[in-house]
């Protein structure tokens, strides 16, 4: 061998050797999930944990505890780029035992550029971790899905154990979410000129208090008239406020005036002396979703200041709601809630946070609002409070003579009623399944019985049924006295939540009328959340899309957030006016879905002047963008004006069977359109 070869070749075989090592050292480089950026998932309670369980502890799997991992809830999904970087993932996943004496069910999925590479098949409470090994050589998108078992995703504490990829290239992969996050405002500011806002009808029992608050923006000082109002009924010059008694029966058609000094504007309101209140969905407050049991009397009255000070009167918000825990509690070490339940006469007793029950009520019906309560048919409260199981007569007439003019009426513990259980059992006081649960009588009873003492009370109380959509409620919530129920189980702010209401509610549209509307829950917008408020996890489009759905919907609108920590976007989504009036349309239909391309589901609602709104809602993670002509079946016919809410203008002119609609619909999106006649 010549001597320069014997030289070279040792040398090359070093590199190479270096080379061959430097790439199986590439190869087998381990990127941890744990150590990307978890808080792109998204996911149906809680937020995204590293290397812990949803409720933060250590994750643990049928008795076997992990070290590293992503603790999550169905339904989940975390997307990873990995743009053909990684050569394996691998993971172990499970239900955490954390959530045991519950029946939890969940699905792992891995899914790479949108084809399933793996399924867990459906996991319970107590199964051992299965293990997970994926080829993802080639894949570019990763998405790691939990998806709810089939018996809803209470409970769904769901764990990607020592989750890891092996990767071939040290750049590195990464998690991301595709929904746009940065605030936007579409909504313009209302002129200074008068505008009249609201509801247009109005309904009242004879001989029931009336209290209509004429809602109308523009600079003041404010001049208020009515005209055609019937005897026994005045409005406040000043402030706009309806008030007087109507002994008899009758429509009565009022022209109202508002006038400032930029301009004066009118309006038709109908004022309908009959059986039935709430002709319109209630719009309002509910103090759960932010302050949960810390409410008090003076956060109620702070909310209901903000309310008439950041302008929501003037757009037709009305309820101030109280929810739970405004009552002594069974349990609670909180001193202020502990307390006789009842007097000595059998009457309720608020909790020292409230006192004066009346006081509070003629102090928020002095800022032109109204105000509601809470119980339960059972003995307790869900939060353990006194109920009204056995008092009923008496709660309905003290209620009445408070002055408030709204009963939520919450399930919760009648379930130990009908199985005979102690009135006391702490673990059961919370249950939604009941043996006698498909039995109508015995859904009906509890609702029916307060309904019908809340009917006999001199002052309208509306009354909201609470019972989370179990036995078709709709089919016979207004045979109660109800004026609305609960179609679903609660509402959080998260995307699979909202969501999978939306989707649930077409089957219950067909018995939305005037006096009777569905309940999808509380609007979750806004700084929420009790203990640790912060703003709704909901990304922009989604609000957008769950406010406007809601309004499709003809759905109650009850703000759930903190009144006091208002921000510019969230104003936005609540002054509206056009889309506000959708929901308040006199009409009273529900939309339902009538057209699905892809992930894009297009929802109309037929409204009473003859056009439609027309809700374009892309579900999907990625803008839908079309050319639209298929107006026959959104039942649109002739030359429309297509008006586009959101953004109060004109936005088209087509005429069906000829033009093509342009549609850009963001991710988890929505265009609102309202489709009109075109003038000759």
């Amino acid at each position: 061998m010549n001597t320069l070869y014997k030289k070279i070749l040792p040398a090359f075989a070093v590199v190479v050797l270096n080379v061959f090592a430097g790439a199986v050292k590439a190869q087998a480089q381990t990127v941890w999930l744990d150590e990307l950026d978890l808080s792109n998932a998204t996911q149906g309670y809680g937020v995204p944990k590293k290397n812990k369980t949803v409720d933060g502890k250590t994750i643990t799997i049928a008795g076997k505890t992990f070290k590293r991992g992503f603790g999550t809830h169905a339904e989940s999904s975390l997307m990873i780029e990995l743009n053909g970087k990684a050569s394996t993932f691998t993971t172990h996943v499970g239900i955490d035992d954390e959530i045991k004496g519950h029946e939890p069910a969940a699905e792992f999925v891995v899914s790479g550029d949108g084809k399933k590479l793996w399924s867990s098949g459906v996991m319970r409470l107590g199964d051992s971790a299965r293990f997970c090994k994926v080829n993802v050589t080639r894949v570019k998108m990763l998405e790691l899905i939990v998806t709810d078992g089939g018996n809803g995703n209470y409970y769904d504490h769901a764990d990607w154990a020592d989750a890891k990829f092996e990767i071939s290239d040290a750049g590195g992969i990464a998690t991301f979410n595709p929904i746009a996050k940065v605030p936007y405002i579409l909504t313009p500011k209302a002129p200074a000129s008068p505008r009249i806002n609201g509801a247009s009808v109005f309904g009242v029992r004879p001989g029931s208090p009336v209290q209509f608050q004429v809602a109308a923006t523009g600079n003041r000082p404010m001049v208020y008239t009515a005209a055609g109002l019937p005897k026994g009924v005045n409005i406040n010059k000043s402030t706009g406020l309806i008030t007087g008694r109507l002994n008899a029966a009758g429509t009565y058609v009022v022209t109202l005036t508002a006038k400032n000094a930029k301009g004066s504007a009118q309006r038709k309101l109908r004022i309908v002396c009959g059986e039935h209140m709430a002709l319109t969905p209630p719009m309002g407050w509910n103090s759960w979703n932010c302050f949960a049991g810390e409410v008090s009397a003076e956060k109620v009255k702070r909310a209901a200041a903000a309310m008439v000070k950041s302008g929501l009167i003037n757009h037709g918000w009305t309820y101030i709601n109280i929810d739970d825990f405004w009552q002594n509690n069974r349990d609670s070490k909180d001193q202020t809630l502990r307390g006789k339940f009842r007097d000595e006469a059998g009457n309720i007793m608020p909790n020292v946070r409230f006192g004066n029950m009346k006081g509070l009520a003629d102090s928020i019906h002095q800022l032109g609002l109204k105000v509601g309560l809470y119980s339960s048919p059972g003995p307790w409260t869900c939060g353990g409070c006194a109920g009204s199981y056995g008092y009923e007569k008496q709660d309905a007439q003290i209620y009445a003579k408070w002055g408030f003019d709204y009963l939520k009426y919450d399930w919760c513990s009648y379930g130990n009623v009908i199985d005979g259980l102690p009135d006391n059992d702490p673990d059961k006081v919370s249950s939604l399944s009941y043996k006698g649960g498909n039995q109508l009588a015995t859904a009906i009873k509890p609702f029916d019985l307060m309904g019908k003492y809340l009917l006999e009370q001199p002052r309208d109380i509306v009354f909201s049924l609470c019972q989370y959509g179990m036995s078709d409620v709709w089919k016979w919530g207004g045979s109660t006295g109800g004026s609305l129920w609960r179609t679903t189980n609660d509402i959080t702010d998260t995307w699979t939540s909202v969501k999978n209401i939306i989707l649930a509610q077409d089957k219950s549209a067909p018995w939305a009328k005037p006096g009777n509307w569905n309940d999808p829950d509380m609007l979750v917008i806004g700084t929420v959340g009790w203990g640790s408020p912060h703003p709704s996890k909901l990304k922009p489009d989604e609000q957008y899309l769950h406010f406007s759905l809601w309004s499709l919907f003809a759905a109650p609108l009850l703000i759930g957030c903190d009144m006091e920590k208002l921000d510019e976007f969230t104003l936005n989504l609540l002054t509206n006016d056009e889309v506000i009036a959708i929901d308040q349309d006199p009409l009273g239909k529900q939309a339902t879905c009538v057209q699905t391309i892809g992930e894009l589901k297009i929802y109309t609602k037929q409204l009473e002047d003859g056009s439609k709104a027309v809700g374009f809602c892309n579900f999907g993670m990625q803008p839908v963008k079309l050319s639209y002509n298929d107006f026959k079946q959104l039942g649109i016919s002739g030359k429309q004006t297509v008006r586009d809410l959101w953004r109060q203008k004109n936005v088209a002119a087509v005429t069906a069977g000829k033009d093509q609609l342009p549609l850009n619909v963001p991710a988890h999106g929505v265009l609102l359109y309202k489709f009109s006649k075109a003038k000759a």
